[in-house]
């Protein structure tokens, strides 16, 4: 089975920065693409983020200017570099991987935008 292991996350102030990372397992990673999903409660999962394996991105409008998201393929790693943050950003969050009709995803990490 393919294992995503997130981590990252907490507690931050409005403005602040948080950076989330994704470690991926057992897959050829350099060939999937990579996403970060948020959901708030109460509310649907949100495509955050995405990068393809030849290094596309795209965003969500709602993120687009203020998060970045990068892959290390040595490091089988995916990261989520998060700044401006607000309140409206408060989710879990989740890592996934995609190709073809797989998709396997990360347990999640809490994020908290709030003074």
């Amino acid at each position: 089975q393919v294992q995503l292991v997130q981590s990252g996350g907490g507690l931050v102030q409005p403005g602040g920065s948080l950076r989330l990372s994704c470690a991926a397992s057992r897959i050829i990673f350099a060939t999937y693409t990579m996403a970060w999903y948020r959901q708030a409660p109460g509310k649907e999962r949100e495509l955050v983020a995405t990068i393809l394996s030849t290094g596309t991105t795209n965003y969500a409008d709602s993120v687009k200017g203020r998060f970045t998201i990068s892959r290390d393929n040595a490091k089988r790693t995916v990261d989520l570099q998060m700044n401006s943050l607000k309140p409206e950003d408060t989710a879990i969050y989740y890592c996934n991987a995609a190709f073809g009709p797989t998709t396997k995803w990360g347990q999640g990490t809490q994020v908290i935008v709030s003074s």
